[in-house]
């Protein structure tokens, strides 16, 4: 019989002060972050590798979900919703979430000032246990294992089990995205023999943010909100838009005018968000956002609230069961608002505690050199930290005030993670190889494979390392990019593997004449 199980909670990284999943709350009166907390040591008797690969195989709703398949881990549906859409306003109308007079929880500042650690619930992380820490690197193999034969049964968890009911999880579904080796000529071009790439540009919308969204707009169905809003540098509009038109929310997206790729722009419009084109940088336009959740029934989707970073979680969950639970000796990932950061360290200590991996892998952050702020601060010791203007191509990752500073850097404090900063050039010249390798990614994507160049050439990643570089969004989202570089078109970067169009004469002498000038 397994032990009672207390239900998820809303817990300050900073004060750990607890509220209840049934308002809509993303920050602490303290003014910390707010992540959702599980009841560990009892999910640790219900989850196991064989029920999760039980379901991998199953297409009905919700195992057919890459991201529902680990219901269990996502703190929604275990504890009943409170009164419908527990608001928690600045002007007195809707305060049952918190007492009156108390601060407000959505503007709240975003922990970008250094706080000591010991004050996080990943603090114990940070200190290795030392009957772990000694399986923690060592040769994983040179190819993933065959996951285990899939098959259906009680134990693998049908629709019938779902907390929730099936139809109040709004999914598209999502997940269940390739992870490719990625070649011989790329990996050696990074300097790794055994390197792949979990590609999430082929979720629904084209990027990763549909696994945060689902479990989010989800969430917001449960609270009873009927406004959803997001900030957004593209990908985010683009998800939050597909999933609000799913779920019939009136939503409404705000991005910087004129900084937002045109195929992520017509997302969110074709999907029926409001859209609004802020005279400002993202930074203007998550300000703006966070204002307006204090005077109206809005519900945020922006990595500030905690269930979106729930869903993100799934990104490691699929790529270790991938792997055969087999974690890889690192993951690169790209970093701007730091969400999947913050959403990976939480994934993989989460693991490591329900006994699903027996050791921790370690995490590597990529930012572009125009927008580094948690690259500066990881050079500092994260002893100071320091918007910035951002200015990259990388434009999913041009941001110069991440909101999950504070979460993210507990999480490379407790992996043992590194920061690594990239060009605008060494994004386009790694983009272009993930291209030609027939893989294909966006820009912010690239700086994953850049960084992992990087870091193998100064030997902090080694030759013989098992590496997963994390593609966030799909070729097509910003088609425009890679057009400018194979034309040569984009201002100080020169393309190293350029792939221009060549015009001819329609004749059949002109076209042999390219067969054997053609040497490529």
């Amino acid at each position: 019989m397994n032990p009672p199980m207390n239900p998820p909670v809303l817990r300050c990284v900073i004060c750990r002060s607890s509220y209840p999943t049934a308002v809509q709350r993303y920050h602490c009166d303290c003014g910390g972050l707010l992540e959702v907390a599980h009841d560990l040591a009892a999910l640790g008797a219900r989850v196991s590798r064989e029920l999760f690969d039980a379901r991998l195989g199953d297409r009905t709703f919700p195992n057919g979900s890459g991201v529902w398949r680990y219901r269990e881990l996502l703190g929604i549906g275990t504890s009943p919703p409170g009164p419908p859409f527990l608001m928690e306003s600045v002007n007195g109308e809707g305060d049952r979430g918190r007492p009156q007079g108390a601060a407000p929880t959505v503007g709240a500042p975003p922990c970008g000032c250094p706080v000591p650690v010991g004050a996080s619930p990943l603090a114990a992380a940070a200190e290795p246990d030392p009957t772990r820490r000694g399986m923690e690197r060592g040769d994983v193999g040179t190819s993933p294992p065959t996951p285990s034969p899939t098959r259906r049964g009680a134990d693998a968890g049908g629709a019938g089990d779902d907390p929730l009911g099936t139809g109040a999880i709004i999914s598209a579904p999502e997940g269940n995205t390739n992870l490719y080796p990625a070649g011989t000529s790329l990996a050696r071009w990074v300097g790794v023999d055994d390197l792949w790439l979990k590609h999430e540009g082929e979720n629904p919308t084209g990027s990763f943010k549909d696994r945060g969204m689902t479990v989010g707009v989800t969430q917001a169905r449960r609270l009873g909100a009927k406004i959803v809003a997001c900030a957004s540098t593209g990908n985010t509009a683009s998800s939050m838009a597909a999933y609000a038109a799913r779920g019939d929310f009136r939503a409404f997206v705000f991005l910087p005018r004129g900084e937002i790729a045109q195929g992520k722009l017509s997302q969110a419009l074709a999907y029926g968000a409001r859209t609004v084109e802020v005279r400002g940088d993202f930074d203007t336009a998550m300000h703006l956002v966070a204002e307006l959740a204090h005077d109206h029934a809005v519900y945020v989707l922006n990595s500030i609230n905690p269930f979106r970073l729930e869903g993100q979680k799934t990104i490691v969950y699929e790529l270790i069961q991938q792997l055969g639970w087999s974690p890889p000796d690192w993951i690169v990932l790209p970093g701007g608002n730091l969400g999947n950061t913050s959403a990976f360290g939480k994934a993989l200590l989460e693991l490591r505690d329900l006994g699903l991996i027996a050791r921790l892998p370690r995490l590597a952050v990529i930012q572009a050199a125009g927008a580094s702020p948690f690259a500066a601060a990881f050079r500092t010791g994260f002893r100071e930290f320091q918007p910035q203007k951002a200015q990259t191509i990388a434009t999913a990752i041009k941001i110069g005030h991440p909101v999950n500073y504070a979460k993210a850097r507990r999480v490379v404090e407790a992996l043992d993670g590194v920061v690594e900063q990239v060009t605008d050039q060494e994004i386009m010249d790694a983009k272009a190889l993930v291209d030609r390798a027939g893989i294909g990614c966006e820009p912010a994507s690239a700086a994953s494979v850049a960084g992992a160049r990087k870091l193998a050439v100064a030997r902090t990643i080694r030759p013989g390392d098992r590496v997963v570089a994390l593609l966030t969004g799909h070729l097509l989202k910003d088609p425009e990019a890679s057009l400018n570089y194979h034309y040569g078109r984009l201002p100080d970067i020169s393309p190293v593997a350029p792939n221009r169009p060549i015009a001819i004469e329609p004749t059949l002498d002109q076209v042999r004449r390219l067969l054997r000038e053609d040497t490529r």
